[in-house]
């Protein structure tokens, strides 16, 4: 697919996903969110992918939506025509086309069968942070700035962010940055949990390939994909019988596969292991475990 907004570059199985509107400060609009989803749907596909890194072009991560429609950014019947109605005249808010396009991106992230590593390089803002939070590690240049701004604009906090930020920063935090909007420093992210570590902006991409890096030479791309489903899924269970149910599916079906034999002989052996089930071809037979949820 060749993209417009965005760049896709593999290399030494790392896949990196760069927002690629340097001139706008990488704003998102309808064409990012596309490219976006349809990017990690390819890397899903492709076995050669084992890690995701997303970085920004230029001096910006992503400054938030594009404003260039004005007053109209955010109204959609202005920009896209009247959304269905019920018979009484009240919005269908049903219809796929109230949907926000913010969501649908952290959401395909969030099912995504592949680490996702954060490199923010700079301003993150709105979309710009709230896509972050569906990822799994967010390393923060010096450089960066963060803001939840919706209370600024006079809308509310889209992507799904009211179920990621506060299962990230915790309550009090997420409420204090949505509250006030402001705009604040990579270094009151990592106190505050949003980011893992600061580095200087030379030692970025270096500091999140080293990562992705180690991911892709050591370890089962079956088991990676399965813990990041297990790990995120089980923020909203309710007890953890839940947890203790995959878990259990999990340490039966791998526990009878070729990863695991070549996993507990090479180190036994005291040598590299080398894994050959596919995520595209070898996942257990219990997965999914979960229901989708329909947008209703």
């Amino acid at each position: 697919m060749a993209y417009e907004t965005i760049k896709y570059e593999v290399a030494e199985q790392i896949l990196t996903i760069t927002l690629n509107r340097p001139d706008k400060l990488n704003a998102f609009n309808a064409a990012m969110q596309q490219e976006l989803i349809a990017a990690f749907d390819a890397a899903d596909k492709n076995d050669d992918v084992r890690a995701i890194i997303v970085t920004g072009a230029g001096r910006g991560f992503c400054a938030g939506a594009d404003l260039s429609s004005g007053a109209n950014t955010f109204d959609r019947d202005a920009r896209r025509g009247p959304v269905k109605r019920l018979a009484g005249g009240g919005v269908d808010y049903s219809d796929p086309q109230v949907r926000d396009g913010g969501g649908q991106v952290t959401l395909r992230i969030f099912k995504c069968l592949k680490p996702v590593i954060a490199a923010v390089n700079g301003p993150a803002v709105g979309i710009g942070v709230t896509m972050q939070l569906a990822m799994d590690i967010r390393i923060a240049s010096e450089a960066a700035r963060f803001g939840f701004v919706f209370s600024q604009r006079g809308i509310v906090p889209e992507a799904a962010s009211s179920w990621f930020l506060p299962r990230i920063v915790g309550i009090s935090q997420a409420l204090e940055w949505c509250y006030t909007g402001r705009v604040f420093p990579a270094q009151e992210a990592l106190a505050g949990r949003l980011v893992s570590k600061v580095v200087p902006p030379d030692d970025l991409l270096p500091t999140a390939r080293a990562l992705a890096k180690e991911i892709a030479a050591k370890t089962a791309p079956v088991s990676v994909a399965l813990i990041r489903q297990m790990m995120w899924r089980m923020m909203g269970a309710d007890d953890p019988m839940e947890a203790h149910k995959v878990d259990s599916r999990g340490i039966y079906a791998r526990g009878r596969s070729d990863d695991v034999k070549e996993g507990v002989v090479s180190f036994l052996e005291k040598r590299p292991a080398q894994f050959k089930n596919k995520v595209s071809s070898d996942m257990p037979d219990y997965f999914p475990w979960w229901q989708e949820r329909d947008y209703q």
